[in-house]
C-alpha cells in the first residue's frame, strides 16, 4: 500500500493532510509530539485532533517523534522506504514572539529539523515527493517598503503597482527584518530548494500567507482568526498590535491548501516555490475580521490596541499564487472568508 509521511499530522495542515491521503488511498504515518502544548500552553495542544484521527481511520499509524531526532526519524523511514511516496512536512515552531523567547530551541526545530527531514528522505525514498510548509515570513519586511494608501478600515496599495493583484515570488528576501521565526524557516526553504537542484528531489515550498480551518487550535501567539473567533465566542479580550489594526492578510482555508499540495504531488517538480494564499477576494484587514467574526456572531468583541507591532510584521500580505495556478490549472479555491469563518464559529462550538 503507497504510504505518505506528514509531521505535524495532529495541527492544522497536518490533519487535514492525513484525512485527505487517506481518501486517495495512503497509509498516512504522522509525526507530533504536541509541542504545540509546551509553545503556547494547554489550550492549544492537538492531543484530541489525534485520538480523533486514530479513531476515524483505518490506516493511520501515530508516531510521537520530535522531528530533531534523527535516529527516530531513520528508523520511520527505513519502515516505509519501499512504499513512501510523499512527504508532508507541516511541522514547526511557527510563532513570531517563541521565537524571541528561546530562538536556538527555535531554529533547531525549524532548520535543523527541516534538514534531518530532507536527509532521511534522500538516504531511504530519494523518488519520494518532499513537500514543505514555509511561510510569507521568509520575505521578513520587505513587504512593508510597498507605498501603502491608508483607508477608513485597511492600508491597500495603488491599484497600477505590480503587486497589486499580490505578492509574487519575484520579491526579494535580503536586507530586511525577518524576525528570528523567519530566519529560521528562511534557512528550512533554502535546503528544501537547495536539495532538490542538488540531489535531484522532487521538493516544493508552499509559503503561506494565513492558514486557517476549523481544526485550527489558535492562541494568542499564533492562528489569527482562530484565535480571534475564540475571543469573541468566550468573551475573551483581545490585543490588537500596531498599524492601526489596519494591517491586511490574506487567509486560505486547510482544505483548499492540501488541494494545492496533492496537486502538486500528481506532477511533481525539481526545487519548485510557491507563494500559496487566500488571495484577493479572501483578504482582510484586523479591524474588518473583528467586524466579520461580531457579525457571524452576534457578538462584541473585548479588545484594546498596542502601538507596538510584532518585529516583522507585514503591513500588507496579499498572496499572487498565479504561479501555482500556471503550473496545476486543474486547482481551485472551494472556500471564501466567510464560510472559512463559519466553519471555525461552528468547530468551536462544538468543542466548548
Amino acid at each position: 500500500m503507497k504510504t505518505a509521511i506528514v509531521t505535524g499530522s495532529s495541527g492544522l495542515i497536518g490533519s487535514e493532510a492525513v484525512r485527505r491521503l487517506e481518501r486517495e488511498g495512503f497509509r498516512v504515518v504522522g509525526i507530533d509530539n504536541d509541542m504545540r502544548a509546551r509553545f503556547f500552553g494547554a489550550d492549544a495542544s492537538t492531543a484530541f485532533v489525534r485520538d480523533q484521527l486514530l479513531k476515524d481511520l483505518r490506516f493511520y499509524i501515530h508516531k510521537d517523534i520530535d522531528i530533531r531526532n534523527a535516529e527516530a526519524l531513520a528508523e520511520v523511514f527505513r519502515e516505509d522506504a519501499r512504499r513512501l511516496e510523499l512527504v508532508i512536512h507541516a511541522a514547526a515552531q511557527p510563532s513570531h514572539d517563541w521565537a524571541a523567547r528561546d530562538p536556538e530551541t527555535d531554529f533547531e526545530i525549524n532548520a535543523f529539523g527541516t534538514m534531518r527531514l530532507l536527509e532521511a528522505t534522500r538516504r531511504y525514498a530519494p523518488e519520494a515527493t518532499f513537500i514543505f510548509l514555509s511561510t510569507n515570513k521568509v520575505y521578513g519586511d520587505r513587504p512593508n517598503s510597498l507605498p501603502f494608501i491608508e483607508q477608513e478600515r485597511r492600508y491597500e496599495i495603488p491599484s497600477d503597482h505590480p503587486y497589486a493583484k499580490g505578492i509574487d515570488e519575484s520579491m526579494s528576501l535580503d536586507q530586511c527584518t525577518h524576525s528570528l521565526f523567519g530566519v529560521s524557516k528562511a534557512s528550512a526553504d533554502l535546503m528544501v530548494q537547495e536539495y532538490g537542484r542538488y540531489f535531484d528531489m522532487k521538493t516544493a515550498c508552499f509559503r503561506g500567507g494565513c492558514l486557517t480551518g476549523p481544526a485550527h487550535a489558535g492562541t494568542e501567539l499564533h492562528g489569527f482568526l482562530s484565535y480571534l473567533m475564540r475571543c469573541v465566542l468566550t468573551g475573551a479580550h483581545y490585543t490588537v498590535c500596531g498599524h492601526k489594526g489596519k494591517q491586511v492578510r490574506d487567509n486560505i482555508h486547510s482544505y483548499d491548501l492540501v488541494a494545492a499540495l496533492l496537486a502538486f504531488h500528481t506532477e511533481p517538480r525539481v526545487g519548485e516555490v510557491y507563494n500559496i494564499g487566500g488571495g484577493r477576494g479572501n483578504d482582510c484587514s484586523i479591524l474588518e475580521a473583528i467586524d466579520l467574526c461580531e457579525e457571524l456572531t452576534d457578538r462584541k468583541l473585548s479588545w484594546t490596541y498596542r502601538e507596538q507591532n510584532r518585529i516583522g510584521d507585514h503591513i500588507w500580505w496579499i498572496s499572487d499564487t498565479s504561479r501555482f495556478e500556471n503550473h496545476y490549472p486543474g486547482w481551485g479555491q472551494k472556500y471564501d472568508l466567510r464560510q472559512t469563518l463559519t466553519e471555525i464559529r461552528d468547530a468551536f462550538k462544538l468543542r466548548s
